[in-house]
């Protein structure tokens, strides 16, 4: 076991005030991921993006999204597949009202590094009693770090963080750098394919490290090629190397990563209830006024997980009977958690179809599919999971292509579930 040595991380230090920064590093190479204050226009309106690290609201912040959808925009809450918020239907001219409501309600606590603070976290950790410890440490502690480092502002909009507590719900999102509880106090860092043991204590000191070579490493990538994410450098691109020989040089001990049994992976937590909690489903991640208003009144915390759901710490009595009603999944049986799309028509000029409206008149085909399907308006596929999955994308002339792994595509219409069932059982290789 490694010995873990005081390590204080900077807390944020920029105040609401601080003027967006320009793009730099991998954050300029043509990166034009929205944010809570860059507002991009879609012909639905403007919309904006907001980072909600490890997922984690308390229940007056999630009033104050919704109220700002209310007043400003469609009135819905839409989920990402990153545990974050998106508002739609804005008026571009709202960016200033919406940045200031935003940092009252503690969800903007700098503004220079609003994009960069993608993380995602175990949903339910610290509540089942599972995982090898709570991320919550770690999760404050990583978003302070990169809130307090100039350098931090280089990174990209798509640039990954994951905090797993040792569950593996977190392994196939395929992160940029993803921490990993351990036993006996410690921690695995993978990036890149490559993996270290860091003590527990120094966890996201290490993930800051390894995110500040990627931008050293991005920055040495000639300027024409786009290196958004640690999967985008040349191969060859040690950041796990340089990283443990950074830590050295701040006193920090690392071991490499002992090959052995693959570490066990869990999936995202089904709909219903936990000791502590309730896992509720967002059919197709968008939350209707009625239903984010249930949901602020369901618990006394919110964690938005990266399947476009909500678990909702301590909940009360009768909270999963009142979601339900609002249209939300608060049970395992249902196909909605296997089912997933893109904003589709009429939100995005690219795209073929209402690919949501789609999705839910196929909904009855999908018990016959072996794996969760995402359904996608253009070729782009924009928020597809990581996970294996069965790819549904319009085509230019109508129809949708279907495409799961290991077999040739197919055309289908969703307009008849029978049919469409019958293709997602054809057996691979046919």
């Amino acid at each position: 076991m490694l010995a873990a040595m005081p390590s204080p991380l900077p807390r944020p230090a920029v105040p609401p005030a601080s003027p967006v920064p320009s793009a730099s590093t991998a954050g300029g190479r043509g990166d034009a991921c929205p944010g809570a204050l860059r507002l991009h226009l879609a012909d639905d309106g403007g919309l904006a993006r907001v980072r909600i690290p490890g997922g984690v609201l308390d229940a007056g912040q999630w009033e104050a999204l919704g109220a700002l959808a209310l007043r400003h925009g469609d009135g819905d809450l839409h989920l990402t597949s990153r545990g974050n918020v998106q508002l739609r239907g804005l008026d571009p001219a709202s960016g200033d009202a919406l940045g200031r409501a935003l940092a009252d309600a503690g969800l903007l606590p700098s503004p220079a590094h609003e994009r960069v603070r993608n993380i995602v976290a175990s949903p339910l950790s610290g509540l089942d009693g599972l995982g090898e410890r709570p991320v919550c440490e770690w999760l404050r502690a990583l978003d302070a770090g990169l809130c307090g480092s100039a350098w931090a502002t280089g990174l990209s909009g798509r640039f990954l963080f994951a905090l797993d507590d040792g569950r593996g719900d977190m392994t196939a999102l395929r992160a940029d750098v993803t921490v990993r509880a351990l036993p006996e106090d410690e921690a695995l860092v993978s990036v890149g394919g490559e993996r270290f043991v860091v003590a527990d204590a120094h966890a996201p000191q290490a993930a800051l490290r390894a995110a500040e070579l990627f931008l050293d490493a991005a920055a040495r990538v000639p300027a024409a090629t786009r290196v958004w994410r640690v999967a985008d450098l040349p191969d060859g691109s040690s950041l796990a190397g340089a990283a443990r020989e950074r830590l050295a040089a701040e006193g920090v001990a690392t071991r490499t990563a002992v090959a052995g049994p693959p570490l066990p992976e869990a999936a995202s937590p089904a709909p219903g209830p936990y000791p502590g909690a309730l896992a509720v489903h967002v059919p197709l991640g968008r939350l209707s006024p009625t239903a984010w208003q249930e949901m602020a009144r369901a618990g006394t915390e919110l964690r938005l997980t990266p399947w476009r759901g909500v678990v909702v710490a301590g909940p009360a009595g009768d909270a999963a009977a009142r979601l339900a009603a609002a249209g939300l999944v608060t049970a395992p049986c249902s196909p909605w958690p296997r089912v997933g799309a893109c904003v589709g028509r009429p939100g995005c000029a690219r795209a073929r179809a209402d690919v949501r409206a789609d999705a839910a008149r196929a909904l009855p085909a999908v018990a016959a599919s072996p794996l969760p399907l995402y359904w996608s308006a253009c070729e782009r596929r924009c928020g597809r999971p990581a996970e294996p999955h069965a790819d549904v994308v319009a085509g230019p002339d109508g129809g949708y292509l279907l495409s799961v792994p290991g077999r040739a595509p197919l055309l289908v219409d969703p307009a008849d579930p029978a049919r469409f069932a019958r293709a997602l059982r054809t057996p691979a290789g046919t």
